[in-house]
């Protein structure tokens, strides 16, 4: 039997910044023996600043700019948990989470940057943007790009308040790409207005006279209008009003002030400055909490302060990784001494750049400094792009003692009573009709079946495709329930089957819990309570329940009852075998990822009772089997036959990327076996999206025959009921028989 590497210490990141990238590529190149590192992000990538002034100007794609967290915290082997750190218990040390369970951890290190200090003034938020979080800041930038390329001959004005380094950038980056627009669709670059807001009597406050005289010139070399000594105390739509009285029309405003700190830090408990940043040491320690770090915007380096600069959070990230690895190995840490002054390639908007270095009279701008700013920005980024499939073991780290198998593999008592006290805490059980269940300690659940009604009885379980047990644990619940609806069920319980990755009892406890935290989630949301189960240790960590619903006889929906003269509607997007055969490659991008997540954690309960309403005869959920494979199964021994329109069924983002670069599900070469049931294989198969037919879906959506008449009102119901990718991909219609004894293949694809 293989020996496995224990989970023994727990180390949390908040935050996916600069930092934590670096230190992450480190523990992928060199893993951490017997931690389990786990990354809490508000989304699965982060920017990278160095490059975004030149995606505002157009010179790179989103993606050239951000940094994949996903894949990054895949090969590190690392958790990753998108959501929102809202605070800390430290008598506890857990994490609170706007979503997930509180996280624990022995170790914490927070790279979360900063935001811009807004001032309390009215319409502030509710009519101008802040440039950081950068996520919401691009969101709108898009759609300013979008509107001036639907709409170049509307005249547009763009005020950007804050006149440092970052806001002279962005002012002339906006005003580089909305002029290529403009001059692309013929129309005159007068069309746009630009104002820049600053309450200084010069802008770049922090560089040398030269470099601020020269971009004040350049501002006003290209038509921006400079405001200087205004201080804006108002902002209504599309206005800024400023305390002199002077007020100018705005159709968007972007805020770019001074850095300031989240208020969750201070008001945690943890040693912060004045302003709300972290106080740290040299060895990046809070200065009152030594087993946390702190690096990046969010640090306040006591003893060797400097200015927030993503130059700093760059070369922090070495220093950082070396010191969690040497404390978390109880070594000495080591001291790091930042530079005292640091140099800046600051874009001036068109592919020319000037460089600032301390006092030193430098301050024209040139191509060249452009040129090397790329370079050493794509290099930055390029060690992001080239990462091992999976972390390694050294031969030398110690390894687990030799597991047991068949019931001494099973997680021992303590863990399964803490875990069940904290779940039974968060998650009372509400159900009359459980008459034995987790409260108590019997050896089988015990539930009621009401008179007039049957039991419909489903099993599902897998392996985690996802390094977050709380997403995992409701994917599994809506995977399986989704039997249930298919039947026209109502869920009643739920027996859960875990196999946890070996560790000690603290880290079982703390993973079986995420574990069924988020499967009791989804099974209270869809009316079902959990009853009991079964754990045991393993290689990974895989997950499943056997679910049990209640259904009147004469209401069962079932895969038989499909006729002529329907049509099939899909309620939900093929394609989560592809998003997820290319990312164990490293070749789907978070996007696809995040949009397949999505799609998983919607539940079908809604929908089955839309089809249900819609007098729908017919119903199956699409799963391993992909969409042929499930088709097949309700057209066994049946006289019909379907026609398949091939360019209504709604694919994924991405699949089509994946299919031509020839990836696949390792269940799909068996799928294609049901390509046996089309008529017209031969010609379908030459369709790009032919494949997407055979993925094997998790958690996928529901297959359902309507009759026609009733078809447009249930697709309408669908969507507004939040199955925005429901579709209409075929219909059916009575199969000639080609003799006394068959029947036509019933699969016709279009």
């Amino acid at each position: 039997m293989e020996r496995q590497q224990p989970i023994e210490k727990e180390l949390v990141l908040i935050g996916g910044g600069h930092s934590h990238a670096i230190a992450l590529r480190n523990f992928a190149m060199n893993p951490l023996p017997g931690v389990r590192i786990t990354l809490i992000s508000e989304q699965s990538n982060t920017p990278y600043s160095g490059m975004l002034p030149g995606h505002v100007a157009g010179y790179y794609t989103y993606e050239e700019c951000h940094i994949d967290l996903r894949q990054l915290a895949t090969a590190a082997q690392a958790q990753l948990y998108v959501d929102q750190a809202i605070g800390l218990n430290l008598d506890q040390n857990q994490v609170l989470c706007a979503v997930h369970p509180p996280v624990h951890f022995d170790t914490l290190s927070i790279d979360i940057g900063s935001t811009p200090e807004l001032p309390d003034i009215p319409g502030l938020l509710d009519y101008s943007v802040p440039v950081k979080p950068w996520r919401f800041f691009l969101q709108q930038w898009q759609q300013v790009i979008e509107h001036v390329t639907q709409h170049p001959d509307q005249p547009i004005s763009i005020g950007v308040v804050g006149g440092g380094a970052g806001g002279v950038e962005l002012v002339l980056t906006i005003q580089h790409q909305l002029q290529q627009i403009l001059q692309a669709a013929g129309q005159p670059v007068s069309n746009l207005t630009m104002h820049l807001f600053h309450r200084g009597a010069r802008v770049m406050t922090g560089h040398n006279a030269r470099i601020r005289n020269r971009f004040q010139q350049i501002l006003i070399q290209q038509g921006i209008n400079l405001h200087l000594k205004k201080t804006v105390l108002q902002v209504q739509r599309g206005k800024v009003l400023c305390e002199s009285g002077f007020q100018v029309e705005c159709d968007t405003i972007f805020w770019v002030t001074r850095a300031s700190a989240p208020i969750w830090p201070q008001q945690s408990g943890i040693a912060t400055d004045n302003r709300g940043f972290i106080q740290v040491r040299p060895t990046l320690q809070s200065v009152s909490h030594p087993h946390i770090f702190a690096a990046g915007d969010i640090a306040a380096m006591v003893e060797s302060p400097r200015p927030k600069a993503g130059v700093f959070a760059v070369r922090q990230g070495k220093p950082l990784a070396e010191n969690l690895r040497r404390l978390l190995q109880g070594e000495s840490l080591q001291i790091y001494k930042p530079q005292s002054k640091f140099l800046s390639l600051i874009s001036t908007g068109d592919r020319k750049a000037i460089m600032s270095w301390g006092a030193l009279p430098l301050g024209n701008e040139s191509a060249w400094l452009w040129r090397w700013k790329d370079t050493i920005d794509r290099k930055f980024m390029d060690q992001f792009r080239e990462l091992p499939i999976m972390g390694a073991n050294s031969s030398s780290e110690p390894l687990l003692p030799m597991q047991c198998a068949g019931c001494g593999s099973k997680v021992g008592s303590s863990v399964l009573e803490q875990t069940l006290s904290r779940l039974r805490q968060d998650y009372p059980p509400y159900r009359q009709d459980i008459l034995v269940g987790l409260a108590g300690a019997d050896d089988a659940a015990v539930v009621e079946v009401p008179p007039g009604q049957v039991m419909v009885h489903t099993l599902d379980y897998f392996r985690s495709l996802i390094n977050d047990p709380f997403i995992f644990g409701q994917i599994a619940a809506h995977h399986s329930l989704s039997d249930l609806f298919a039947m026209g069920a109502t869920p009643q319980s739920a027996l859960a089957m875990a196999t946890l990755s070996y560790g000690t009892d603290k880290a079982l406890t703390e993973t079986l819990y995420h574990l069924l935290a988020g499967a009791t989630k989804v099974l209270q949301q869809a009316g079902a309570e959990l009853v009991g189960g079964h754990t045991t240790e393993g290689a990974e960590l895989a997950f499943g329940l056997a679910c049990n619903g209640l259904v009147h006889h004469n209401l069962i929906l079932s895969k038989q009852g499909i006729q002529p003269n329907q049509v099939l509607i899909l309620t939900k997007p093929l394609g989560t075998g592809l998003i997820f055969a290319a990312a164990m490659r490293q070749q789907a991008r978070d996007i696809w990822l995040d949009s397949a997540l999505q799609s998983m954690l919607q539940s079908n309960q809604v929908a089955a009772q839309c089809f249900l309403k819609h007098q729908a005869t017919a119903c199956t959920d699409i799963t391993g089997f992909g969409l042929i494979g499930h088709l097949s199964e309700m057209l066994h021994s049946s006289p019909i036959q379907v026609q398949l329109e091939l360019a209504s069924i709604p694919a994924m983002s991405g699949v089509a990327e994946i299919i031509s670069q020839n990836i696949h599900s390792s269940l799909y070469p068996q799928n294609l076996t049901a390509g046996n049931w089309v008529a017209n294989q031969s010609q379908a198969q030459t369709h790009l999206l032919w494949p997407l037919l055979f993925d094997p879906q998790t958690s996928g959506g529901l297959l359902a025959t309507v009759p026609k008449e009733h078809a447009d009102k249930c697709l309408e119901d669908l969507n507004d009921m939040g199955y925005t990718h429901s579709s209409i991909i075929g219909t059916t219609v009575s199969n000639q028989p080609q003799t006394s004894n068959s029947l036509q293949k019933p699969i016709l694809i279009h």
